[in-house]
């Protein structure tokens, strides 16, 4: 029984070997078929030796292209594995992400940020609420070139308590005479991570899902 086994798993392999061997064009065959074509070659019309460097240098080609494909899987197996591990080590962080959008949670405040491309005289920062309406105005004044931080107590402007929900964060500075629109970034905590087809994203609280590219820092 062992045999045949044996025997059956050795015509399964050479039959397998075979199907191989009639889709693919190995090295070896190669250069058999091109010794067979010197030897019919028509003695008068001799092929040029540029013309068998040109086939030899195309199948070199080819198959170092077939050599880069599996070694740049192989690499990419390889990242994705390691960019797992290090996702899996931000569940339970915080993050600043690229985002005007702030969930304001009852009696917490909302940390935030925002980038600027250049030093300004006047930065101010406006809180609105979900239907366009102004919330809070807070005046940073003059700030370097680079990410601000700041902080929204949860107070309007009225001094009262804002109820808890969404809002928008609208960032402005001073360049020259024009006030210009500046990007804004919110503090969230990371839930879970995933992958899919856009690849690394993250489950941050009320924000929902987010590219790992929408990251400008890690807490």
């Amino acid at each position: 029984m062992v045999n045949g086994v044996g025997a059956a798993g050795s015509s399964a392999g050479s039959e397998a070997k075979v199907e191989r061997d009639k889709g693919q064009l190995g090295q070896e065959e190669f250069l058999k078929l091109m010794i067979t074509q010197l030897e019919n070659q028509d003695p008068f019309k001799p092929l040029e030796s540029g013309e068998f460097l040109g086939q030899l240098a195309q199948f070199g080609t080819v198959s170092g292209i077939s050599n880069l494909e599996r070694a740049f899987a192989g690499l990419s197996e390889s990242l994705v594995a390691n960019q797992a591990l290090q996702a899996a080590g931000l569940v339970g962080r915080n993050v600043l992400v690229r985002s005007d959008v702030a969930h304001l949670r009852d009696g917490e405040s909302v940390d935030a940020a925002l980038r600027l491309p250049q030093s300004s005289t006047a930065v101010q920062v406006q809180i609105l609420a979900a239907d366009g309406q102004l919330v809070r105005r807070i005046d940073l004044g003059a700030q370097d070139a680079g990410t601000v931080r700041f902080s929204w107590d949860g107070m309007t402007d009225d001094g009262e308590r804002a109820a808890p929900g969404r809002y928008v964060i609208s960032a402005q500075f001073r360049h020259g005479n024009e006030m210009q629109s500046a990007e804004a970034l919110v503090t969230a905590p990371v839930d879970s991570v995933a992958f899919g087809p856009r690849g690394l994203t993250l489950r941050l609280g009320e924000l929902g899902e987010m590219a790992f590219g929408a990251v400008h820092e890690i807490g």
